[in-house]
């Protein structure tokens, strides 16, 4: 039978419902296997314990209609389930052109808020075909696969108002790109870790709030980053090199940044970091991480002293781009198979480099900006707007640990 018979062909829908256990499905295959149907589509769902058993299947042959519909409720009514069968024709109807997937994450994750996503796919011109849920905590991670709508146009859809749901929002591109973005580059200070690095170093030199006042100037985009870094530096003049082991101990990971990273080398991923910060940290976190390239500015240490410089090239907001562009080049990947993390004005520009630009707990003009935002404290849940779910990230972790 070609396409264009199947399609038009008579079929039933044949539906199971009720509690789940142990063999319902092989029952009901084994039970429609004596009237010779071919078996055109399947689908199953478990939720809380009761299943929903679907399977599309050809028409038994002329006469044996009413006994396989006879047959299939006695056998359903045996095992304690419910059968619903529905004659139509053909296979399910085609999916619309453009084809997206939206994942939404929410802490906790309101039926409010997902009335309200739902409402806006279907207000863009958009079609939910399937959701599925990719995590539970530390927050709850769901995945809309949407079809008959523009990536872009459903993603200024539903983004825009994210944030005023209480829930962050990813829209991407269905297909095989989406499972092969194979380099993730993140900022450092407030996304791979907790702290802002130069504050630390200032805590010691006694000089933090004037620091701490400049550094967030320039993360709101109110300063020139070069010029703040050089002035914040400045006043690190003098300090004692032994502090810079004191900072490294210091340092406090993002909950979740050890997972994400473990998870996406097990990928096969290559995994890197690009700072404004200085080298001093990032190689020791490149080290310790396992990190495949690290990039930041240096400290000047002349006579044992920082001297209120910095040496090389400066990692400003165009030389992150700069950095993704060529980490991409020596790791083999084009840049649409790049994700980009950061939370401040200097990642703009690489996080609209990348295939995939993730704001994290970002300031207002970087969630703007940047192609989705996520807004909990868990970095690791950015390994949902790639489609993996915990169990799978739980299910690796045992297993090497066996």
């Amino acid at each position: 039978m070609n396409a264009s018979q199947t399609s038009a062909a008579p079929t039933l829908l044949v539906k199971i419902f009720g509690k789940d256990r142990p063999g319902i499905t092989a029952g009901l295959f084994d039970t429609l296997a004596a009237y010779s149907v071919d078996v055109i589509d399947i689908e199953q769902v478990v939720t809380r314990g009761r299943m929903v058993l679907c399977a599309l299947v050809s028409q038994p042959d002329a006469g044996l209609d009413g006994d396989l519909r006879a047959t299939v409720h006695s056998w359903a009514e045996s095992v304690k389930m419910q059968a619903e069968i529905i004659s139509g024709r053909g296979d399910n109807r085609p999916r619309g052109e453009g084809r997206s997937l939206v994942t939404v994450l929410g802490h906790p994750l309101t039926a409010e808020a997902t009335a309200a996503i739902a409402a806006r796919i279907t207000k863009a011109g958009g079609n939910i075909d399937r959701i599925f849920r990719l995590a539970k905590y530390p927050v709850t991670a769901v995945e809309f696969a949407v079809s008959g709508v523009a990536t872009e146009a459903l993603r200024t859809a539903l983004v825009t108002d994210a944030a005023a749901l209480g829930v962050d929002v990813a829209v991407v591109a269905a297909g095989l790109l989406r499972r092969a973005q194979r380099l993730v580059v993140m900022d450092v200070d407030s996304t791979l870790i907790q702290d802002e690095v130069i504050e630390l170093f200032a805590a010691h030199a006694g000089c933090e709030d004037k620091v701490a006042e400049v550094t967030a100037a320039a993360m709101r985009g109110e300063l020139d980053f070069e010029q703040s870094l050089h002035a914040r530096v400045a006043l690190l003049a003098g300090l004692d090199a032994s502090v810079v082991d004191k900072v490294r101990q210091e340092v406090r990971l993002t909950p979740g940044a050890r997972t994400l990273i473990r998870t996406l080398k097990r990928l096969g991923f290559q995994v890197g970091v690009v700072s404004g910060g200085f080298t001093q940290v990032t190689d020791d976190l490149r080290e310790r991480l396992g990190l495949d390239f690290a990039q930041a500015n240096t400290l000047e240490i002349v006579d044992g002293k920082l001297t209120g410089k910095v040496t090389g090239e400066i990692v400003d907001r165009a030389g992150k781009a700069r950095l993704l562009r060529r980490f991409a080049a020596e790791a083999g990947v084009p840049l649409s198979q790049t994700v980009a993390i950061g939370d401040g004005a200097n990642d703009l520009d690489m996080l609209n480099a990348a295939g995939l630009g993730v704001a994290f707990n970002a300031k207002p003009v970087v969630r703007e900006a940047a192609h989705t935002a996520v807004n909990v404290p868990f970095l690791d849940t950015v390994l949902y707007l790639l489609g993996i779910t915990r169990e799978e990230v739980e299910a690796a972790d045992a297993h090497e640990e066996d």
